[in-house]
């Protein structure tokens, strides 16, 4: 029987970015420093959607744009240029898309973005959710309706979690796990949360909270278990050289995703995600950073170090035949629209 639902249903606040790379360091007050790194392009929840849409999951994002030319850009990007569905979205007249300007410097960036609270609310924009086989979602202290509900329609809830900037990390939280299939903080966030002191014994924590539990360590990889098949995986990072980090946890996950879609094997869940993730930070971040697997087709060929081509040898198995076109990165201005 055909299965017509959405693989990946999200929502969340969208962005418009403009990431400026190649800084060396931060500007200092009262100084000017030139760049040649800089790319634009959709952030925010758009992360997570390109990232799972280029992978070729069917994918329903309810967002807000506004009514201007930050909002017609990303709209028209994620509905005509990445093919997602934006059916539960609304255009917000009168109300400014958020921007952020990324400052990326080393392994990390500093962020400024001019914005406004949305006029919706994700509850408002989701109502009843429709069926989904999975939703990726980002729990907070204020528990959302529409994620129970799309937990009690038998969709897959995948979530992460944020930082908390009054440092109190409520166990509280957890209590949403309860809703959830798989769960993939940080570390600092596991650890945290769990008040626990290593990423190992979160992970162990966690795992008595929910069937997946992940804990991402950066450029140290990732650990994971799967309670449902009694897997235990722990992989490394990719050694790559990091342009712009911006994204690459919504990477990591909407890669985990796919391949769980796929029914892989833990080990080969966490390393695709890691290696997509890795793919990801060598161009300017947010959305369009994101690889798909005509990004991970490109590496998987190119690949000479014996070691890798052993650990990665799944791919020849996993790679789709039709990998689809190039993917868009991130331009350095918005293209001019044609007359």
């Amino acid at each position: 029987m055909d299965d017509d639902r959405p693989d990946v249903l999200l929502t969340g606040l969208l962005f418009y970015d403009l990431v400026l790379t190649g800084l060396g360091k931060p500007p200092t007050p009262g100084e000017e420093i030139w760049t040649a790194g800089m790319g634009c392009g959709p952030g925010g929840i758009a992360n997570l959607a390109v990232a799972a849409a280029r992978f070729g999951l069917r994918t329903s994002l309810a967002t807000v744009f506004g009514d201007d030319f930050y909002g017609e850009y990303c709209r028209d990007v994620l509905c005509d240029q990445e093919d997602i569905d934006l059916s539960l979205s609304r255009t917000a007249d009168g109300w400014p898309t958020p921007v952020t300007v990324s400052l990326a410097t080393g392994q990390d960036r500093a962020l400024v973005t001019h914005g406004q609270e949305p006029p919706y609310s994700q509850d408002a924009l989701m109502g009843d959710p429709p069926e989904a086989r999975t939703a990726l979602v980002h729990i907070e202290a204020e528990p959302r309706e529409w994620i129970a509900k799309a937990a009690a329609n038998g969709t897959h809830v995948y979530a992460d979690v944020g930082w908390d900037p009054t440092q109190e990390w409520s166990r509280d939280l957890l209590d949403q796990l309860a809703l959830c299939h798989a769960f993939l903080p940080n570390e600092t966030e596991a650890m945290a949360y769990t008040r626990t002191d290593t990423a190992v014994a979160a992970l162990g924590t966690l795992a008595e909270l929910v069937p997946v539990a992940v804990v991402t360590r950066g450029g140290d990889g990732a650990v994971a278990v799967d309670q449902t098949t009694g897997e235990y995986a722990e992989v490394p990072a990719l050694d790559v050289e990091v342009l712009d980090a911006t994204g690459a946890g919504d990477v990591f996950g909407a890669s985990f995703v796919t391949a769980s879609l796929g029914g892989w094997p833990l080990a080969e869940r966490l390393r695709f995600a890691v290696l997509a993730a890795g793919l990801s930070v060598q161009h300017h971040g947010g959305a369009l950073a994101a690889p798909g697997w005509y990004g991970v087709d490109r590496w998987w060929r190119s690949l000479t170090d014996p070691e890798l081509k052993k650990t990665y040898g799944f791919l020849a198995d996993r790679l789709p035949a039709d990998v689809g076109p190039p993917v868009h990165h991130a331009p350095v201005t918005p293209p001019a629209r044609p007359h």
